[in-house]
C-alpha cells in the first residue's frame, strides 16, 4: 500500500468547518487552521490523528492502518486520541486548551479548538535565551497550577508538563497547558509501563524508575523544572542523573542576586529528586508563591514580539 501521510489541502470540508492551511505535525497528528463553513471569521484549531508510522491517506482524505492486516496498532492510538479529546472537553478552565468539540470521519478522529493566539512558552525561551522576567513566572504558573489542581482533583496526572506544552496567550496574562495525550488516571502506586510518556529534564525518577510511585508530586516536580528552564534557557538534568550523582546545584544558590529568593526556594522545593520531600499537592506549591510581595499581572510580557511571524509554528508542531 503506498505511504501517504500529506495533509488535508486548503478548502477540505470535515465536518462544520473547512481547511484554511497546516499550522505543523508531530508523529501522530496533524493541525489546521481551520474556519466554520457557515462564517469565515470563526476560525479554530483542528487537529487530525494521523500517525505517520502506521497511517495512510487514500483519495485524498481516508486514513486507514497502513498495514491492513494488522490495525489493532491504529485502532488503539485512534481511541486513545478520542479519549484525550474526551478528557479535554470535560475539563473547563481558562488554563486549559478548550477543545469545543471531537468526532470521528474519514477513518480517523479530530478534535476541535478555540484558536489563541500567542506563542509557545518553549520557543519563548529559546528566543530569550531563558532570563525571563520574575514577573512572567509569578503570572504563569499560578495560573497553571490551578489548571493542574483542576486535573488531579479529578483523579488525573497530565505526566508531560513542559515549555512545549505551554503557550502564552499574547495577552500577556493567561498560559495555556497543552496536549493531554499522556495523562493517566491517579494511583499512589503502579506497576512499571514503559509506555509512560517521560520529557527527559521534566520527568521525575518515579516516572521513569520500575514500581515508582507517581502522585500529584509528579506533576509538581516538572512544575519546578519548567519554571527553572524558564531561568537557566535549558531543561534541567536528567532525573536519572540527578539520583545518581546531583550535580545541579540549587536555584536558590545560583539565582538569588535576580530573582526573589522565595521564589527560588519554590523551584528548589518542587524539583526536590525524592518525591516524599516534594509538595505533595499544588494548594502547597501555591501557598508558597502566595506569600511572595504583590506583583502587577495586566501589563503583557508579550510585548514586542512578532506574534504573527511565530504563529505557523505555534504550540502544536511536535504534537
Amino acid at each position: 500500500m503506498e505511504h501517504d501521510i500529506s495533509p488535508l489541502p486548503k478548502g477540505t470540508h470535515i465536518d462544520d468547518y473547512i481547511i484554511d492551511r497546516v499550522l505543523g505535525d508531530g508523529g501522530f497528528s496533524i493541525v489546521y487552521n481551520a474556519h466554520l463553513a457557515s462564517d469565515t471569521d470563526h476560525t479554530v484549531i483542528i487537529k487530525e490523528y494521523m500517525p505517520k508510522k502506521m497511517a495512510t491517506r487514500i483519495n485524498g482524505l481516508q486514513v486507514t492502518s497502513l498495514d491492513p492486516d494488522a490495525p489493532e496498532a491504529y485502532n488503539k492510538g485512534r481511541k486513545l486520541f478520542f479519549q484525550e479529546a474526551h478528557t479535554l472537553a470535560s475539563l473547563k478552565h481558562p488554563s486549559i486548551v478548550d477543545v469545543t468539540s471531537f468526532f470521528q470521519a474519514n477513518g480517523t478522529a479530530y478534535m476541535v479548538m478555540k484558536d489563541e493566539k500567542g506563542v509557545n512558552l518553549q520557543d519563548y525561551i529559546k528566543k530569550h535565551h531563558g532570563q525571563l522576567s520574575e514577573k512572567l513566572l509569578r503570572t504563569v504558573f499560578p495560573q497553571l497550577l490551578s489548571a493542574i489542581k483542576l486535573m488531579h482533583d479529578k483523579g488525573l496526572l497530565h505526566l508531560d508538563i513542559k515549555p512545549n506544552n505551554i503557550h502564552l496567550c499574547d495577552d500577556g496574562g493567561k498560559p495555556l497547558l497543552l496536549d493531554f495525550g499522556a495523562v493517566r488516571e491517579m494511583m499512589k502506586t503502579r506497576l512499571y509501563e514503559a509506555r509512560v510518556v517521560a520529557t527527559p529534564g521534566f520527568a521525575p525518577i518515579e516516572q521513569i524508575t520500575e514500581r515508582g510511585y507517581m502522585g500529584a508530586w509528579t506533576d509538581i516536580y516538572a512544575v519546578g523544572a519548567t519554571m527553572r528552564s524558564c531561568i537557566e534557557g535549558n531543561p534541567p538534568p536528567p532525573a536519572n542523573e540527578r539520583t545518581e550523582e546531583d550535580k545541579m546545584k540549587p536555584a536558590e544558590q545560583l539565582f538569588h542576586k535576580k530573582y526573589n529568593v522565595t521564589l527560588l526556594k519554590a523551584i528548589d522545593w518542587a524539583m526536590e529528586s525524592d518525591p516524599q520531600l516534594r509538595p505533595q499537592n499544588c494548594d502547597e506549591l501555591l501557598d508558597l508563591l502566595k506569600d511572595l510581595p504583590a506583583v502587577k499581572t495586566h501589563q503583557s510580557f508579550l510585548k514586542n514580539l512578532h506574534i504573527e511571524k511565530i504563529l505557523p509554528s505555534f504550540p502544536w508542531k511536535k504534537h
